[in-house]
């Protein structure tokens, strides 16, 4: 007879590794930043300029690559490998960080931004196709804020977040060096 303490096997937990656990907090982290990016768009109608556009390109390259580097991890993936995800990681959101502060620059006016949206009106067309694109485009300046909170912008919180990836992804990439 079977007691029902040895029928119910004993629980282990799934041996983590720094650089599982630094994947899986990227992917996190990079996923509720841009569902917050798309809440403040969607929802709240702050609609991003181009460079804010810019700025989501290194979190769409996060998520999956930090997924992927997670299940690698998961599943014992030779570290290079692993070492290599955590790298690619790590650089994404460092650039990221740089381009927020560049455009965290051009919001506080301490250079000029891309002409294509901080820059002068060039070319308006006629009268008439004025009139119609003035109803259904809507230009989003990169020179102007249009939320702040505690006094950052959006692009400065991304600065934030993406030093914050960068860090953990460097962490991560350390620890699993040194393994």
């Amino acid at each position: 007879m079977t007691t029902p303490s040895a029928a119910i096997p004993a629980f282990k937990p799934a041996a983590t590794s720094p650089a599982l656990t630094a994947a899986v907090l990227v992917t996190l982290i990079g996923a509720a930043t841009i569902a917050g990016a798309w809440f403040f768009q969607l929802v709240l109608e702050i609609l991003p300029c181009p460079l804010c556009l810019e700025q989501r390109y290194a979190y769409y390259l996060a998520i999956p690559l930090g997924a992927l580097t997670a299940l690698a991890a998961r599943s014992g993936a030779p570290r290079p490998l692993l070492l290599a995800g955590l790298a690619i990681l790590a650089l994404a959101t460092l650039a990221n960080a740089g381009l927020g502060a560049y455009h965290s620059g051009v919001e506080w006016g301490f250079w000029r931004g891309p002409t294509d949206c901080s820059g002068p009106v060039a070319n308006l067309g006629s009268a008439a196709d004025l009139l119609s694109k003035l109803d259904t485009v809507k230009v989003v300046r990169c020179d102007e804020v249009q939320w702040r909170f505690l006094g950052l912008s959006l692009a400065g919180y991304n600065v934030l977040i993406s030093l914050l990836m960068a860090a953990i992804a460097a962490w991560g990439f350390a620890r699993t060096a040194k393994r």
